[in-house]
């Protein structure tokens, strides 16, 4: 299945039904009267979170969703059927957008969450809604209320705990496939990861989902590479786990690439608690461990965990850091229960 994280949808609500004008006109009534009935509702347009899904791929093939309009009303007081309303259903993590780019009509994160995206107009009143003391036989009903048509934009932003940030050939998806149930192309040219992947790291008896994002260049907010186009799935993540290659001669200079990339997409991001670690630490002798090391550890200012995705070292040290980390930003967002005191 193609992943796709942003979609262009045109949607419309239906059109209410006209009210009937009608007459009664039967043998053996004295006194007829209006008995127009009122015209049906008009569906509405609706978006729903649901789960099992991580694409918004059904989108690229279906651009355009109208719920039907409702039926007019009948003689004998009988009321139109009203049109059936259109749900899009979207994975969970998904914004709405309007149609100029910037305005979130709602962010859907939780199974089952609806948002209201066009109102169906209402139905209009038939005859016998008119009929008055003064006016016992109206001529005239209303016409049904027009639609909503407008366009919006789906943006998914993937839901995860942790993300995985770093150049590309990092070793971010070795990692991955290390440390969890996820199986992303492994190989060793740049740029094999193309899009964000998935996978659920167990330790210590928890859970977490962790998220690995194609590789970031010098350049990235400009457009270069693949640009900054995938930061958005990490932007929910508690806890950002940046990985430096090893093997390379400048560990300090690849750190501060990816800290100024964050930094030009969203000052938010950069401020994300970070996690650095030194992976491929089992190409590397002891001698050329400890100085790169120390040359990492003076860019990022702060001790620095050393990894190797391929040998599994230091993996549970780094993964009990991050969900330490994961833990500290739950409890943080935890609503305070406010007890009154009691002497």
């Amino acid at each position: 299945m193609k992943f796709l994280d942003l979609a262009k949808v045109y949607i419309r609500s239906g059109g209410g039904g006209s009210g009937c004008v009608s007459f009664r006109r039967e043998k053996f009534i004295e006194f007829g009267g209006p008995d127009g009935g009122d015209g049906g509702n008009g569906g509405s347009v609706w978006a729903e979170a649901v789960e099992g899904l991580n694409t918004l791929i059904d989108y690229r093939y279906q651009q355009h969703f109208f719920a039907k309009s409702g039926q007019p009303g009948m003689g004998s007081q009988r009321t139109g059927k009203t049109g059936d309303d259109v749900v899009l259903r979207v994975p969970l993590g998904t914004e709405i957008i309007d149609e100029d780019e910037e305005t979130v009509i709602a962010d859907l994160t939780v199974p089952g969450q609806r948002v209201l995206l066009a109102k169906g107009g209402n139905g209009g009143w038939g005859n016998l809604a008119f009929k008055s003391s003064t006016n016992r036989s109206p001529s005239r009903a209303n016409p049904g209320q027009e639609g909503v048509e407008r366009t919006i934009w789906l943006r998914l932003k993937l839901i995860a705990d942790a993300g995985l940030l770093g150049l590309p050939n990092a070793g971010k998806s070795t990692f991955l496939a290390a440390v969890s149930n996820a199986r992303p192309k492994i190989a060793d040219y740049p740029f094999t990861t193309l899009v964000p992947n998935l996978g659920v790291v167990g330790i210590d008896g928890h859970e977490f989902v962790m998220a690995d994002i194609p590789g970031l260049i010098e350049g990235a907010s400009e457009g270069r590479g693949l640009g900054d186009q995938f930061l958005a799935h990490v932007e929910r993540c508690s806890v950002l786990l940046h990985l430096v290659d090893g093997t390379s001669e400048t560990v300090d200079e690849d750190y501060e690439t990816i800290v100024g990339e964050l930094e030009a997409y969203a000052e938010e991001l950069a401020e994300k608690p970070r996690i650095v670690a030194l992976n491929k630490i089992d190409a590397l002798d002891a001698d050329t461990l400890k100085k790169r090391k120390t040359q990492l550890e003076k860019a990022v200012g702060s001790p620095v965990f050393t990894i190797s995705g391929v040998s599994q070292q230091g993996l549970l040290d780094v993964l009990r850091a991050i969900h330490a980390e994961i833990m500290a930003d739950r409890i943080a967002q935890m609503p305070v229960e406010v007890t009154k005191w009691q002497p």
